[in-house]
C-alpha cells in the first residue's frame, strides 16, 4: 500500500508545483459523485489503498486503507460478529471507507449509536504538499489537542487525502427484535419521544406514509435479550393503551427495510414528480411535523427528516429546517432540472463565524488550493 500512498503523493506534489488553476478531486469508489456543488479537477483515485493494515478483535479496533470497500470492511467484522454500528450509506457496491468519512454520513441507528465521527480514533493523511501526516490513534486516549482526524470526517476531500483509518468497531447486538405500528407522524414523534426518555434498547426508527396517506412507524430494538423482550413488552402494551395497534415484524423483513433506508431503494426515495428535488433536513429531534407541503420520511427519531420539494422552494424548505433548529442539504437534484437545481446552493448556508473558520482552515492546510473546494 505504501507504493500507492508514495504515487498519490507525487500527483499532489506534481500539482502544488505547478500551479495548475485545475483541482485535484480525491475519488474512491464514485458512489457519491451526486452529492456537494462541483466536481471539477483530476481524479486522485484511493482504491489502491484497500488493504487491511491491522485488526484487533479482543480490542475493537480495525485498520485499514481508506479505499477498501465498506462491503469487504462489513464481511471482515462480520467473521468476528462485529460491525461499524453507524453502518453508512454506500449507494453503490464500490463505496469505500474514505468516501464515508469524507461525507460523514451514517445509517439508520446514527441517533443511537453515534454518528461516523465517534467512530474514528485516528488517520493518516496526505497534505496539500504531498508529506503524510499521522492524528490520533487507536485509542480514543490517543487523541488530544486539536483533533485533525475527526476534522476530516465531512471535510468531503476540501482539506486532505486521507490515507489509513482507524475505527471503532462494537460486537453485534445479541437480540433485535423490529415493532410496526400504525399511526400519524405527529403520533410516531410523541412516542418516539416519550420512548427516548425510558431505558429502552432503542436502535433505529422510520416513519413514513403510503400513497393513501395511511403513516407507519417502524422501530428496531438491540441489546440484550431480556432487555430487548421487555422493552417489546412494554412498548406494545403502551401503544395498546392508546389504541394503537403494535405487531412485530420479521427479521428478513425488518432487514431488507432498514437496507432500503440506508441505501435510498425504498419507495419513498422515487422521485413524486420531475421537478422534485430530495432534501436532506437536519433538526431537532423532539421538533414537530415540519410545516412543508411535501411528503416526508423521518429518520433517527425524529432528528433527520427527507422530503421532496423543487429547488424554487429552496428558502422555504432552508427556513423550515432553521426554525427546527437545524440545516437542509440539497441532496439529489430533479429529473427536469439537473444541475440547473444546484444554483439554489446544495449545504445550507453557514454564518460568517463559522464560515471564516472553515476559510482559515482550509488556509492552514491546503494554501495554494490544490484539493477541490468547490464540492462544499
Amino acid at each position: 500500500m505504501q507504493q500507492d500512498v508514495q504515487l498519490l503523493a507525487d500527483q499532489i506534489r506534481s500539482a502544488a508545483q505547478s500551479n495548475s488553476a485545475l483541482p485535484l478531486r480525491i475519488r474512491g469508489g464514485g458512489t457519491k459523485d451526486f452529492l456537494g456543488a462541483a466536481l471539477q479537477g483530476e481524479v486522485l483515485d484511493t482504491r489502491g489503498l484497500n488493504q487491511v493494515v491491522a485488526y484487533e478483535p479482543t480490542e475493537l479496533v480495525v485498520t485499514v486503507g481508506a479505499g477498501m470497500r465498506l462491503v469487504d470492511l462489513a464481511a471482515l467484522l462480520a467473521e468476528k460478529q462485529q460491525s461499524l454500528p453507524c453502518d453508512p450509506p454506500r449507494f453503490g457496491e464500490g463505496a469505500t471507507v474514505g468516501g464515508a468519512i469524507a461525507s460523514a454520513l451514517s445509517g439508520p441507528a446514527r441517533a443511537s449509536v453515534g454518528a461516523m465521527k465517534d467512530f474514528v480514533l485516528g488517520i493518516k493523511m496526505l497534505d496539500a504538499s504531498g508529506t503524510e501526516l499521522t492524528f490520533g490513534g487507536q485509542v480514543m486516549k490517543n487523541v488530544a489537542g486539536y483533533d485533525v482526524s475527526r476534522l476530516m470526517v465531512g471535510s468531503w476531500g476540501t482539506l486532505g487525502l486521507l490515507t489509513e483509518v482507524s475505527l471503532k468497531v462494537l460486537p453485534v447486538a445479541l437480540a433485535e427484535a423490529n415493532l410496526r405500528l400504525v399511526c400519524s407522524q405527529a403520533q410516531a414523534l410523541d412516542y418516539l419521544n416519550y420512548w427516548g426518555g425510558q431505558p429502552l434498547p432503542l436502535n433505529a426508527s422510520v416513519w413514513t406514509a403510503d400513497a393513501s396517506g395511511a403513516g407507519t412507524l417502524l422501530i428496531r430494538l438491540r441489546g440484550a435479550v431480556a432487555a430487548v423482550d421487555a422493552a417489546c413488552q412494554r412498548m406494545a402494551a403502551y401503544a395498546a393503551g392508546e389504541g394503537v395497534a403494535c405487531a412485530p415484524m420479521e427479521l428478513s423483513d425488518a432487514d431488507a427495510l432498514w437496507t432500503s433506508c440506508r441505501e435510498q431503494t425504498h419507495a419513498f426515495f422515487n422521485a413524486p414528480g420531475p421537478d422534485d428535488c430530495l432534501w436532506r433536513l437536519s433538526v431537532a429531534q423532539v421538533a414537530l411535523p415540519l410545516p412543508l407541503r411535501a411528503a416526508t420520511f423521518v429518520e433517527w427519531h425524529g432528528a433527520q427528516r427527507w422530503v421532496w420539494a423543487p429547488a424554487t422552494a429552496a428558502a422555504d424548505v432552508r427556513r423550515v429546517a432553521s426554525e427546527a433548529g437545524g440545516h437542509a442539504m440539497l441532496f439529489r437534484t430533479s429529473a427536469t432540472h439537473g444541475e440547473a437545481d444546484r444554483s439554489v446552493g446544495v449545504f445550507h448556508p453557514t454564518d460568517a463565524n463559522t464560515a471564516g473558520i472553515a476559510e482559515r482552515l482550509r488556509a492552514q492546510l491546503d494554501p495554494a488550493g490544490v484539493f477541490n473546494t468547490a464540492r462544499v
